[in-house]
C-alpha cells in the first residue's frame, strides 16, 4: 500500500476492533451478569451491524485506491472504488443514528419524574432521527439520475451533489446533538456523593464523550481542507474523480475520521453498561479502600463497596427503568438481603431474571439524596429550590430573592450577567461584518443585505413571546440564560453550512436563530439587571451593563476586520472563519453549563407584586381613565420601538452617508463607524454617571431632544459638520434604551415578567424601517432619507413628554430611596421629619441627591423574621408538644398580630410616603 493507505487503515480496523470488543462485552454484562436486555442494547447492536457495514466499505475502498492519487488508480478499480464510497457515504448518517438513539433512549431510563430532563431527550431523540433521516435520504439520491454515482466519467446531463460539500452542511448537526448527548445527564449526576475511585470513573467516563466531539471536530477539518484544496467549485465537482480534483487523496483522511467518530461513539455508549462485569470481575477496581468502611453483617450497603453501610432506602426515580421500587442495584452484588425502595428487605440476587436494566446511576453510584425533581426548582413561585450540590466538593446555595439585595449584595450577580450583555454585542458586531464579506463574495444587493439585517431583528419579533415568556414565567431567569444561549450556540454553527454553500437562505436562516436566541437572552437579562438591586438605581446599573455590550459591538468589528476577516476574498477564506463561530457555539455551551450551577437570585411573581403594592396608591392614579403604571408602560413600548427603529436605521445607512458627505476623507467607513460605536459605548457610561445626579427622565427627554436636533443636522449640514453631528447622535442615542426599559418596568408588580417581555419584542423595530430609510434614499438621496430617523425619534418622544408634564406619572416612576424587598426591621418609633424630607427630596434630583442616615438607611439595623417565618418556626415547635398545642397556638397568634401591626408602618417609610 502507498500514500495515505496504511493510515488510513491501521487507524480504521484498530478502533473498529475495539468497538466490537465493548459491544461483545456490553452483551456478556447484560446476558450473564444483570440477565435482562434493554431496547437500548438491541439498539447499540442495531448500531454495531451498520457500523460493520460502514468500516468495511472503507476497507474495500482503501485496497480499490482510496488514500492515493486519482491517477494511481487502476481503470478496472473505478467501479468498485466509486460503489465502495457510495456505501460508506449511505451508511455514515444511520451508523451515527443509532449510536445516539441508544444513548438517549438510555438516559430516558434514569428517572421518570424529571420532566425538563426527559422533554430535552425527546427533542434530542427527535432531532437525531429526523435530520440521519433526511440526510441519508440525500446521500442515497446524490445524483439524478442515480446510476451516474458509479460512473468515472459522469454524463453531462447528470447531476450530482458534492459529498464533501454535503458532509461539511451536516457538521454543525452532529455537533450539536453530541454537545446536547454530553451535556444533558450532568444535572443528574452533579448531585450525587460518590467514592474518589467512582470520580475517577465518572471523569474518564464523561472524557471519553468529550473525545467524541473532539473527533468530530477534528474530522471537520480534515473535510474542510479536502473542500478548500478543491477550491469548493461548488456547481462543477461531485463526488467522482473528475480531471485534476484528486477526490480519492484529499477525502481519505476525512472518512478515516468518520469510522473513528462513528466507532468512538460505540465505545462511550457501551461504557455504562460494563459496571457489572467489573464488579464481578475486579471488584477491588471499584472499592474506594480510603472510605475505611467493611462489609455489614446483614448485609446492608448504600452503594457500592467501600462506602458506608447505613441502609439507605433507594428512590424509585433513581433505579433506572424499574417498574418497581424493589429493583435492585448491581452495585449491592453479593448481598442477598439488600433494602428496597420501600426500606423493606427484598431477597434475591441482582442476577436473576427479575432485576431491571441497569441505569447510569447504578453505574456510578447513588445520591445523596433522592433525584430532584427539576419543576422543584422553579423560581417563580415565593418558595426557592434546594441547594445545588456539585459532586459533594462545592454546596452553592440560592441567594435570596433578587428584590431583597442591596447595592453591595447584587455586585456578583450583575457582574455575572453582564458577561451575557457583552456576549450579544460581541455577536451583534461579528454579524455585521460577516455580512458585508458574505455579500461581497456572492455579489448580493443592498436589498438583499437590508434582508441579512432584517433577519437577525426578525427573531425579536417572536423569540420572546414564542419561548422567552414561558421560560421566564415557569422556570425564571436562569433557565431563560440557558436556553437563550443554547439557541444562540445553534445559530452559530448554522453558519457554517450557510458559508460553505454560500446560500443566501441558509445565512438569512442563521441570522434569524442567532436574533432568536439573543432575544430570549435579553428577555431575561434585562430585566434582571434592572430588578437585581435596589430599584432606585435601576437605570444605572442597565446602562452600565449595556455600556459592556457596546464595548462588545466596537471591539467583535475590529476582530473581524483586522484579523479574521482580513483576508476573505473567497469562498474557500469565508468557510476558514468558521472556526471562529464554532469556538463562540462551544463557549455558549459552556458558559451554559457554568450558568446552572451559579448562584444566580430569582423574583417570584409574589415578592414582586408585594414590592409593588408598597406604591399602590401612585400605580394605580389614573391618567384618561387607564391606571398610570399600564399607560407608562404602553408608551414606553411604543418608545422603544421606534428608538430602536432609528438607532438601526442610523447604524445601516451610517456608511452610506459618511461616503456621501466626505467622499475624499482619510478615514474609511468602517472607521467612522467604529467611532460611532465607541461614541455610543461611552454614552452609556456617562448617562449611568448622569443619573447619580439627575433624574432619569430628566436625561430621557435631552437624549431625545439631541437626537431629533442632531438628525436635523445631517439633513441640512454638509461635510465635516454632517459628520460631527451623526457621532453626536450616537452619543445622545446611548442611554435611551436603558431608561425607557426600567421605567417602564416600575410598578407592574406581578406582570413584570410579561411587561419584559414586551419591551424586548419591541427591539424588532430594528426589523422594518431600514427598508423604508433605504427608499427614501433612492427616492431623494442620502440627506433626504434621514428625514425618516427624524420621524421615528419624534414619534418615540411622544414618551419623555408624557415623563416629565404628567404630575401623576412623575410619581410613579420617580425613584424612591431604599426601594427593594427589605425584611421586616424593628423600629422604636416612627421617624416623622426623616419621612417628611425624603418625601420631598426625591422631585428635586439623581440618587446622590437623597439624604442617607441611620433611619433612612435600614441596612444598618438589625433583622428581624418576617411574620410568616415566625408563625412556621412556632409551628414547626409545636408539633412535638401535642399536649401544650393551645398555649403555643395563643403564643404564635399573639406574635403574629403583634407583627403584623407593624407592618403598615414600615410600608409607608419604603415607599417614602
Amino acid at each position: 500500500m502507498e500514500g495515505r493507505q496504511p493510515a488510513t487503515l491501521g487507524v480504521s480496523i484498530t478502533f473498529f476492533s475495539i468497538a466490537t470488543v465493548f459491544v461483545a462485552l456490553r452483551f456478556i454484562s447484560r446476558v450473564f451478569v444483570v440477565r435482562k436486555i434493554g431496547l437500548h442494547d438491541w439498539l447499540m447492536l442495531v448500531a454495531w451491524i451498520i457500523d460493520f457495514g460502514f468500516s468495511f466499505s472503507l476497507f474495500f475502498a482503501v485496497r480499490k485506491g482510496l488514500g492515493l492519487h486519482s491517477s494511481e488508480i487502476k481503470t478496472e478499480d473505478e467501479l468498485a472504488f466509486n460503489t465502495a464510497d457510495y456505501i460508506f457515504t449511505v451508511l455514515y448518517n444511520p451508523a451515527l443514528m443509532a449510536v445516539k438513539t441508544s444513548i438517549l433512549v438510555f438516559y430516558l431510563t434514569l428517572t421518570r419524574n424529571q420532566k425538563v430532563f426527559r422533554y430535552a431527550n425527546y427533542v434530542t431523540l427527535f432531532v437525531v432521527n429526523a435530520a440521519g433521516f433526511a440526510l441519508t435520504l440525500i446521500n442515497i439520491f446524490q445524483c439524478h439520475p442515480l446510476d451516474a454515482v458509479f460512473l468515472s466519467d459522469v454524463p453531462a446531463h447528470a447531476k450530482c451533489t458534492d459529498i464533501v460539500t454535503l458532509y461539511l452542511s451536516s457538521s454543525p448537526v452532529n455537533i450539536i446533538t453530541d454537545l446536547a448527548i454530553l451535556f444533558l445527564p450532568i444535572p443528574l449526576l452533579t448531585t450525587m456523593r460518590l467514592p474518589w475511585k467512582q470520580k475517577i470513573i465518572l471523569v474518564i467516563t464523561f472524557s471519553f464523550g468529550f473525545f467524541v466531539a473532539v473527533v468530530d471536530v477534528v474530522r471537520i477539518a480534515f473535510l474542510q481542507q479536502a473542500a478548500i484544496s478543491r477550491s469548493l467549485e461548488f456547481k462543477s465537482i461531485h463526488i467522482q474523480n473528475i480531471g485534476g480534483v484528486d477526490f480519492s487523496w484529499y477525502a481519505s483522511l476525512s472518512f478515516m475520521w468518520s469510522v473513528v467518530e462513528v466507532n468512538i461513539s460505540i465505545i462511550c455508549g457501551c461504557v455504562p453498561s460494563l459496571k457489572p462485569l467489573v464488579t464481578r470481575l475486579v471488584p477491588k477496581l471499584l472499592r474506594d479502600t480510603s472510605d475505611g468502611s467493611t462489609s455489614s453483617p446483614h448485609g446492608f450497603s448504600a452503594g457500592a463497596p467501600g462506602e458506608s453501610q447505613v441502609p439507605v432506602p433507594l428512590p424509585a426515580a433513581v433505579l433506572g427503568s424499574s417498574a418497581s421500587p424493589t429493583a435492585l442495584s448491581p452495585v449491592n452484588e453479593g448481598n442477598k438481603d439488600l433494602p428496597n425502595g420501600d426500606g423493606n428487605v427484598s431477597a434475591g440476587r441482582p442476577g436473576s431474571r427479575d432485576s431491571e436494566p441497569i441505569g447510569i446511576l447504578d453505574f456510578l453510584g447513588h445520591p445523596e439524596t433522592g433525584a430532584l425533581d427539576t419543576e422543584l426548582g422553579t423560581h417563580t413561585s415565593a418558595s426557592y429550590g434546594p441547594d445545588i450540590t456539585f459532586f459533594d466538593f462545592v454546596n452553592m446555595k440560592n441567594p435570596e430573592s433578587m428584590l431583597k439585595l442591596n447595592n453591595r449584595e447584587s455586585i456578583a450577580p450583575i457582574a455575572l450577567t453582564t458577561l451575557l450583555f457583552f456576549l450579544w454585542g460581541f455577536a451583534y458586531g461579528l454579524l455585521d461584518i460577516l455580512n458585508s464579506q458574505f455579500q461581497t463574495i456572492v455579489r448580493l444587493g443592498s436589498w438583499h443585505s437590508l434582508g441579512l439585517h432584517g433577519a437577525y431583528f426578525g427573531g425579536y419579533v417572536v423569540g420572546p413571546l414564542l419561548v422567552g415568556r414561558p421560560v421566564l414565567k415557569i422556570w425564571g431567569f436562569k433557565s431563560t440564560f440557558i436556553t437563550g444561549l443554547c439557541i444562540y450556540a445553534c445559530g452559530t454553527l448554522i453558519f457554517w453550512p450557510s458559508a460553505v454553500l454560500t446560500s443566501t437562505p441558509a445565512f438569512i436562516l442563521s441570522n434569524f436563530i442567532v436574533g432568536f436566541g439573543l432575544a430570549v437572552l435579553e428577555t431575561a437579562a434585562n430585566p434582571f439587571i434592572a430588578l437585581c438591586g435596589p430599584l432606585e438605581n435601576s437605570e444605572i446599573r442597565l446602562n452600565i451593563s449595556q455600556g459592556v455590550q457596546a464595548v462588545g459591538s466596537v471591539l467583535s468589528p475590529l476582530l473581524a476586520k483586522r484579523v479574521l476577516f482580513k483576508n476573505v476574498q473567497d469562498v474557500a477564506s469565508l468557510v476558514d472563519v468558521q472556526w471562529a463561530y464554532l469556538g463562540i457555539a462551544f463557549f455558549d455551551v459552556l458558559l451554559a453549563v457554568a450558568f446552572y450551577y451559579l448562584p444566580i437570585p430569582e423574583a417570584s411573581d409574589e415578592d414582586l407584586e408585594e414590592l409593588a403594592n408598597r406604591r399602590r396608591e401612585d400605580n394605580m392614579t389614573k391618567v384618561i381613565g387607564i391606571p398610570v403604571v399600564w399607560l407608562t408602560l404602553g408608551l414606553g413600548i411604543w418608545s422603544q420601538f421606534f428608538y430602536v427603529a432609528g438607532q438601526e436605521v442610523l447604524s445601516t445607512a451610517l456608511q452610506r452617508f459618511v461616503t456621501s458627505a466626505s467622499p475624499d476623507s482619510s478615514l474609511g467607513a468602517f472607521d467612522f463607524l467604529t467611532i460611532g460605536h465607541s461614541v455610543f459605548a461611552v454614552g452609556r457610561f456617562l448617562a449611568a454617571f448622569a443619573q447619580w445626579f439627575l433624574k432619569p427622565r430628566w436625561i430621557l427627554m435631552v437624549s431625545y431632544i439631541g437626537m431629533i436636533v442632531c438628525s436635523v443636522l445631517c439633513m441640512k449640514t454638509s461635510g465635516t459638520a454632517a459628520i460631527v453631528m451623526a457621532m453626536l447622535l450616537y452619543l445622545f442615542e446611548s442611554g435611551a434604551f436603558s431608561i425607557i426599559f426600567a421605567i417602564s418596568l416600575r410598578g407592574t408588580a406581578q406582570h413584570t415578567k410579561t411587561a419584559a417581555v414586551l419591551l424586548t419584542m419591541a427591539i424588532s423595530g430594528g426589523t422594518f424601517f431600514p427598508f423604508a430609510e433605504y427608499a427614501a434614499y433612492l427616492a431623494h438621496g442620502e440627506s433626504y432619507a434621514f428625514c425618516v430617523i427624524v420621524a421615528l425619534f419624534c414619534a418615540g418622544a411622544i414618551f419623555p413628554i408624557y415623563l416629565n408634564f404628567v404630575p401623576a406619572v412623575k410619581k410613579q416612576v420617580d425613584p424612591v430611596p431604599n426601594e427593594y424587598l427589605r425584611r421586616h426591621r424593628r423600629r422604636t418609633r416612627p421617624p416623622v421629619d426623616t419621612m417628611h424630607r425624603e418625601k420631598v427630596n426625591t422631585a428635586l434630583g439623581g440618587v446622590l441627591s437623597r439624604p442617607r442616615s441611620l433611619v433612612s438607611n435600614p441596612d444598618h439595623l438589625p433583622d428581624l423574621l418576617l411574620p410568616e417565618e415566625i408563625h412556621q418556626n412556632s409551628l414547626a415547635r409545636d408539633i412535638p408538644r401535642a399536649k401544650s398545642s393551645s398555649g403555643s397556638s395563643s403564643r404564635v397568634n399573639s406574635s403574629y398580630s403583634h407583627n403584623s401591626g407593624s407592618k403598615p408602618r414600615f410600608s409607608t417609610r419604603s415607599n417614602g410616603s
